[in-house]
C-alpha cells in the first residue's frame, strides 16, 4: 500500500474528446468541455474513421476530398463549435485509422492529456460490437480516460463539478496511482471522497474472520489519504463484502456519487483484458462517469 504524495495539481495540456456523434458521445463531450475549462486546457474534438471503398476511389490519385471526409469535417466543426466555452479553444480533429491506435496517439502528441469518451453499452451482443471500441481505447492508452456510460444523466450545473468522488481500491500499485488522481480531482472540483474496498466472498476462509478483515481494511483505507488531503476532501472509508461490480454500483447509487475512479491492471479483478471484464461492466452500468488509470 502506497501513500499519496504531496498536495496534487491537475496538470493538463489537452482534453481529447473522442466522438462517434451519438447521444452518449454528446454527453461525454459536455464533460470534456467542462474539464478542459476548469484545467485551462485545449479541447480536441476527435473522430477516427476509415475511408469507404467509394471514398477511397475518389481520393486516390486525385486532390479532391471525398463526400465522406467532407461530411465528417462538417460534423466535427459543428460539434466543436457547440462545445466551445468562453476562452476555451475547441479544435475539430479528424483522424484516419483505427480509434484504438489514433486516439491514444493524439493524446501522446499533446501530453499531458486526458481522454474522454462515451459508450453505448446495451445487451451482451450489442456490447460486444459497439462497446468494443471504447474498451480498446481504454486498454491501449497510457493516459487517464474518463468514460461516460449510457446510464449517466446529461451533464448540467447540478451534476458538474463533481461533488462526491468514489475511489475503489484493491490495494494494488495501479490503485495507489489512481488514488493520486482521486485526490487531485477532489481538490480541483471541491469534492469529497469515499474510499471503498470490496472483500470478495471467496477471500473469506472463515466467516468469523470477517470482522477482523474489515478492521484491517478500514485501517489500511484510512492510510491511503494523507493528512493534508483529508483537510479538503473529507474522506470516508467503506468496506463491503460481495462482488466488486455489485458493491461499487450500489455504492454509487446509494451515495449519489458523481465520479468513480478506478486503477486498472491486467491481473486485477477489475481487469480490462477481456471484453466482458469487470471494469467495463462497471463503466457500462455506472450512473456516473468513470475515470480509469492504467498501470
Amino acid at each position: 500500500m502506497s501513500m499519496i504524495g504531496d498536495k496534487p495539481e491537475l496538470s493538463l495540456k489537452t482534453v481529447v474528446y473522442a466522438t462517434d456523434f451519438s447521444l452518449c458521445s454528446q454527453n461525454a463531450g459536455h464533460y470534456a468541455a467542462r474539464i478542459a475549462s476548469y484545467a485551462s486546457a485545449t479541447l480536441l474534438v476527435a473522430h477516427a474513421f476509415t475511408l469507404s471503398q467509394a471514398a477511397l476511389e475518389v481520393e486516390t490519385g486525385d486532390i479532391r476530398l471525398s463526400q465522406q471526409r467532407k461530411d465528417l469535417k462538417r460534423l466535427l466543426s459543428r460539434e466543436a463549435l457547440l462545445l466551445r466555452m468562453d476562452s476555451m479553444e475547441a479544435i475539430p480533429t479528424l483522424l484516419e485509422g483505427d480509434p484504438k491506435d489514433v486516439i491514444p496517439a493524439l493524446a501522446d502528441s499533446h501530453a499531458p492529456a486526458i481522454i474522454v469518451l462515451g459508450t453505448h453499452g446495451g445487451g451482451w451482443l450489442e456490447r460486444g460490437i459497439i462497446g468494443s471500441t471504447a474498451e480498446k481505447i481504454l486498454r491501449s492508452s497510457q493516459w487517464p480516460t474518463l468514460t461516460v456510460g449510457p446510464h449517466v444523466k446529461p451533464v448540467s450545473s447540478q451534476t458538474f463539478p463533481f461533488a462526491r468522488i468514489l475511489f475503489a481500491t484493491d490495494f494494488t500499485p495501479a490503485a495507489a496511482l489512481a488514488a493520486t488522481y482521486a485526490v487531485t480531482f477532489a481538490e480541483v472540483f471541491g469534492a469529497k471522497i469515499d474510499v471503498l474496498n470490496v472483500i470478495q466472498d471467496d477471500a473469506i476462509e472463515h466467516p468469523d474472520r470477517l470482522s477482523e478483515l474489515q478492521t484491517r481494511f478500514f485501517s489500511a483505507l484510512d492510510g491511503l489519504v494523507p493528512q493534508q488531503a483529508k483537510e479538503f476532501c473529507d474522506p470516508r472509508t467503506y468496506v463491503a463484502v460481495g462482488r466488486a461490480h455489485d458493491q461499487i454500483i450500489e455504492h454509487i447509487r446509494d451515495r449519489s456519487i458523481d465520479l468513480l475512479v478506478l486503477g486498472i491492471r491486467k491481473t486485477s479483478h477489475l481487469s480490462m483484458e477481456m471484453r466482458t471484464s469487470g471494469a467495463f461492466r462497471i463503466i457500462v452500468d455506472a450512473e456516473c462517469p468513470v475515470l480509469t488509470i492504467r498501470r
